[in-house]
């Protein structure tokens, strides 16, 4: 049965193991621990994504993340009735730490139950928030499953993501001319000003329901006596129609030449890149099949739609591994206001649990 008082105290203890991206090492440890205390045997491959293994044909992948994003140390949980926020100071890391407890939860509720389940290998990533960096390099010679569940959805464990999006980043670096600010401006050339001339030519926010595009930081110029010689912004965009895409593509592409051809003495550079591709499941998809007959005997209506982000999911099923996306029980992600829902929390628990027992076709 699912304890609520240790799932919310492993949850908690998760959280306070500070995990931001390329920093997992600490919470990587701990989880081999409690892996190895389940009876799984816990591998990392050369990236340093976390794989645990143990006996038996035909696994299925239970996958989550490692990371979170910043501001995310020093992470202090406090509970307050049925809701886990941090202080208001960081992230509370609900995303995805929430997904990791309810299946630690699921695995020790099943061991001490005897009940009989299906063969699991468990696959924690790194990286996961600047890019989906660890699903990318993961080792696939290491993994036997060839159909997975990842925990990584915003909302209660019934929200099932049906589709994904295609995230393309954009990186832009502007070389001008610097000047002394007060004595001679005119000999400048200003990398801040073209770098906001491009940014003003291109769209933000929400374009449509499936396309969205930021630009998301930006920094340049040494003192604010000079006219600053370098400057560089970051953003992206993403969209689940392929044409909506392009369309995007070649308006950031116009801006950039746009301020090529204007300021002709000015270096500048792009980058596009496609970090993760779009997918979709319909309704008699197997996987979603599977999620939502498991959430019926748990008198949970299932909840399927599209998601604006990306996860795991997006490198698994092109792959070749079946996967769906279920939530975790968190909200608000990547802000200060993320909380976890404690009984969605146990849930999810529930949700995997029972999935653990019942035999996949």
């Amino acid at each position: 049965m699912i304890q609520t008082d240790r799932l919310v105290k492993t949850f908690c203890d998760l959280v306070t193991i500070d995990s931001p991206s390329g920093l997992e090492e600490e919470v990587t440890q701990e989880l081999e621990r409690r892996f190895l205390a389940l009876g799984f045997q816990p591998s990392r491959d050369s990236h340093g994504n976390l794989i645990a293994t143990e006996d038996g044909e035909k696994p299925l992948m239970l996958s989550a993340h490692m990371d979170t994003v910043d501001p995310g140390r020093g992470i202090t949980p406090v509970v307050e009735g049925n809701t886990i926020r941090s202080d208001g100071t960081t992230i509370l890391g609900g995303d995805c730490k929430a997904g990791i407890a309810a299946i630690l939860e699921a695995l020790e509720s099943i061991k001490e139950s005897g009940r009989p389940r299906q063969p699991v290998q468990l696959v924690f990533t790194k990286g996961e928030e600047i890019g989906l960096v660890g699903a990318r390099n993961l080792d696939l010679s290491l993994i036997k499953a060839d159909r997975a569940f990842v925990f990584d959805g915003n909302g209660p464990v019934s929200k099932i993501t049906t589709a994904s999006p295609t995230y393309i980043s954009v990186e832009v670096h502007i070389r001008g001319r610097a000047a002394h600010a007060g004595v001679e401006p005119e000999k400048g050339l200003s990398a801040i000003k073209i770098a906001t001339e491009i940014i003003s030519l291109l769209p933000q926010g929400r374009i449509d329901e499936e396309t969205t595009i930021n630009v998301g930081t930006i920094s340049g110029g040494s003192v604010r006596n000079a006219v600053p010689e370098e400057a560089s912004f970051s953003g992206e965009f993403r969209s689940r129609n392929t044409e909506t895409l392009d369309l995007l593509k070649l308006q950031v592409l116009d801006a950039i030449k746009f301020a090529k051809d204007k300021y002709q003495d000015a270096i500048i550079s792009e980058e596009l890149t496609v970090e993760f591709q779009m997918y979709t499941l319909g309704e008699n998809d197997p996987m979603v099949e599977e999620a939502c007959r498991i959430l019926r005997l748990l008198d949970l209506e299932p909840e399927l739609g599209p998601s604006g982000g990306g996860t795991d999911a997006n490198i698994f099923n092109r792959a070749g591994i079946r996967c769906a996306v279920v939530g975790m029980a968190t909200r608000e992600m990547h802000t200060v206001r993320e909380h976890v829902v404690i009984p969605d929390l146990v849930d999810a628990a529930r949700f995997c649990e029972e999935l653990l027992v019942q035999s996949l076709n």
